[in-house]
């Protein structure tokens, strides 16, 4: 299977300038794409509503990135990718297809009685609330970036849920599991994925104790559910650093880490979106 995932990193597909790290991809998985050139600048992407910017890349000489996150619930098949630039300041456009394909996530299948679902009004202005902070910090995007390392696992532990498991209530797709957990027992080290700022610290209703790194460019990392968080918002967190102890804070049945990543304002598969990242240092 790593063999599968690492061929299809090497095999870019080639759209004369472009790379995309594949042609297909899973629903909530993330696409790199490269753009090459000693000429070319002002590089832009279209796909599906979504503009997306392009950064030049710091670890390639005259080479532009971009990261294309596919939701959770996009429509499978193909879809078209619009790419322009300037190339000898002549604008050209160009368009591809990519292919969504279903990421075959597991579901778990739970009935329950409907006044199970009655909304509390506290609970709700409370959720409401944070997720609209988070959402808009999750939708902002600096220009500068701030790791320069590969991103690495916060902690090296048992994964005891994985991204995208299904949660279905009567029959009826209600949410999905954001994140990846790993099996950690109540005050364990918890590290930082990469170097960033802290844009989250605080304790939240689902979340419980959260720390949310701003790595720049549109990539966040969050890590829920802690006992204790050694940082506060707007500091400088480097790449390894302790960030917090493991707990069961939130809504969660006992201690874990809960790993998320959000680019672009999306929520996609955290262990693959760092395979992507850590591919930006690649010239192919």
């Amino acid at each position: 299977m790593k063999k599968i995932i690492l061929l299809s990193f090497i095999l870019f597909l080639n759209l004369n300038a472009f790379n995309l790290s594949s042609s297909k991809v899973k629903n909530a998985n993330t696409v790199l794409v490269k753009i090459n050139g000693k000429n070319i600048s002002e590089p832009k992407l279209t796909f599906d509503k979504q503009n997306i910017n392009f950064y030049k890349n710091p670890f390639i000489s005259d080479s532009y990135y971009a990261l294309l996150p596919i939701s959770y619930y996009q429509k499978l098949g193909k879809d078209r990718i619009i790419f322009s630039y300037l190339e000898n300041n002549k604008k050209i456009f160009k368009g591809l297809d990519l292919e969504i394909i279903d990421g075959k996530y597991k579901s778990e299948v739970i009935n329950v009685k409907p006044s199970i679902f009655k909304p509390n009004k506290e609970r709700v202005a409370r959720t409401k609330k944070e997720y609209e902070e988070a959402m808009e910090i999750y939708n902002s995007s600096s220009a500068e970036i701030y790791w320069k390392d590969d991103f690495i696992y916060p902690l090296n532990s048992k994964i005891t849920s994985d991204f995208g498991t299904k949660r279905v209530y009567n029959k009826e797709l209600k949410s999905y599991h954001g994140g990846t957990d790993f099996q950690a027992k109540d005050n364990t080290p918890i590290i930082a994925s990469n170097s960033g700022i802290v844009r989250i610290s605080s304790n939240r209703f689902y979340a419980g104790n959260s720390i949310v790194i701003d790595h720049g460019q549109g990539v966040y990392s969050c890590y829920f559910h802690l006992n204790t968080m050694n940082f506060k918002v707007g500091d400088f967190i480097n790449r390894g650093e302790i960030l917090g102890l493991s707990g069961s804070t939130g809504r969660v049945t006992g201690p874990h880490l809960h790993f998320t990543f959000r680019i672009n304002g999306l929520q996609v598969d955290p262990l693959q979106a760092i395979q992507v990242l850590n591919n930006l240092k690649n010239t192919y």
